[in-house]
């Protein structure tokens, strides 16, 4: 299928581009920017006048719920929400059922995701064996099966001595390690940000210094293993900035946040609403802004969604006893565009941190529009509006901006030069 892209705005950031120009594509390649390669006949002309041509979105945390939790979602339901978000390349964690520490389970996720079609998807494995923080999975393997790094999730090793052994293990085979920071001990039961918010509410909360003691304690053992290191979803502006100070130092250290942390705080937990159920907790404006200044300046050079649909059961028990997460993957373009309508960030910054900043992160075939390279191509009309809601491809609808109107509309998202979502 040869495809002609006609009169769109070319954002890449990877390589600074930035006009209107047509684009070319065959072979599942794009084969030109500009000016048509000789011969070219095409078999489809895309109309994108008015439109922005930018890489397709990478996320690099959508929880595919398959297998194990086909309540909640499917490997083709979330990943056809994902390419209506504008996602062209994904990465989904180890929690699954069975955990993601086998060959198997990886080989089974990467043929359901071919099958499906609708986005490009790249397993994160287990660092230890069935997520328990004892036994070190078989990470060479599971690299082999097509895993591109390994994390433990919220789930901490028994100890930091085996951390330290499984980290140097990792390092020897230049394999990248996924942090979520938080000790177990210091957020042992609590719900909420422990603050002004939790407290009247009467919520258990569970401090700062939770993501911080173990954030700090992450960085030294990274820096005395030498392995590769991205930290996901940090939820403070002490946290950003030990991320900083890291990798002024010279640590090869990144870090992503939640789309929701940039917009949310703890204050919208005051009707006790389970949509705002998330691990870790949103925090308070003052983090919220260090957050969004360390995605500003590139501290944070990854925004990802987070992705956890759930079932309506999962919500709607009192706030304590219902699952954390939010469903957010489809709304990864039009939210994120908030930040430029806020005048946080600018386009081709935020395209950045939602391509070629968690493509260079975890160091995947992705997140640029490069002649011969792989024609994953997002377009989008910023004048336009997305209603939240409408159209809902995810299994799950737990979701807090359902019915609230955001800037942009996702029009086509193209993987391989295929149309995987139109709108």
């Amino acid at each position: 299928m040869r495809t002609r892209i006609l009169g769109a705005r070319v954002i890449d950031p990877s390589s600074g581009l930035d006009q209107v120009a047509d684009l070319y594509v065959e072979g599942g390649k794009l084969s030109a920017i500009g000016q048509a390669p000789a011969g070219f006949e095409a078999d489809q002309t895309l109309d994108a006048q008015g439109l922005i041509a930018a890489p397709g979105l990478v996320d690099l945390s959508v929880a595919l719920r398959e297998p194990g939790y086909s309540r909640k979602g499917s490997i083709a339901s979330e990943t056809l929400a994902a390419a209506a978000g504008g996602v062209t390349s994904l990465c989904c964690p180890p929690i699954t059922k069975p955990v993601l520490d086998t060959s198997a389970v990886a080989e089974l996720i990467l043929d359901r995701a071919r099958e499906a079609g609708h986005t490009k998807v790249f397993p994160i494995g287990a660092l230890s064996k069935g997520l328990d923080g004892e036994q070190l999975a078989e990470l060479v393997a599971l690299r082999d099966a097509g895993c591109v790094a390994f994390g433990n999730g919220l789930n901490n090793f028994r100890n930091a001595r085996a951390l330290r052994r499984a980290l140097e293990y990792a390092a020897t085979f230049d394999l990248t390690v996924i942090f979520h920071s938080q000790d177990h001990d210091l957020a042992e039961g609590g719900l909420a940000h422990e603050g002004a918010t939790a407290s009247f509410l009467g919520l258990s909360g569970i401090p700062e210094t939770a993501e911080t003691v173990a954030l700090a304690r992450d960085l030294l053992l990274v820096e005395q293993s030498g392995v590769r290191a991205h930290f996901s979803q940090l939820t403070s502006a002490r946290g950003a900035q030990l991320i900083a100070e890291a990798q002024a130092r010279g640590l090869p250290v990144t870090a992503d946040v939640a789309l929701y942390q940039l917009i949310l705080t703890d204050e919208a937990l005051i009707d006790f609403s389970s949509l705002y159920h998330v691990q870790p907790p949103l925090r308070t404006r003052a983090d919220r802004e260090g957050l969004r200044e360390a995605v500003k300046s590139g501290v944070i050079s990854t925004i990802s969604s987070h992705h956890q649909p759930h079932e309506r059961d999962a919500k709607l028990a009192p706030f304590g006893e219902t699952e954390p997460g939010m469903s957010g993957v489809q709304l990864l373009l039009p939210l994120a565009m908030t930040l430029v309508q806020d005048g946080l960030l600018d386009l081709p910054t935020l395209l950045a941190r939602l391509s070629s900043g968690p493509a260079e992160a975890l160091r995947l075939p992705a997140g640029k529009l490069q002649v011969g390279g792989a024609a994953d191509i997002l377009l989008f009309d910023p004048q336009a509006s997305t209603v939240a809601g409408d159209s809902w491809h995810s299994k799950g609808r737990n979701s807090p901006f359902l019915g609230h109107c955001l800037p942009a509309q996702v029009r086509y998202t193209l993987v391989d030069g295929h149309v995987s979502f139109k709108a």
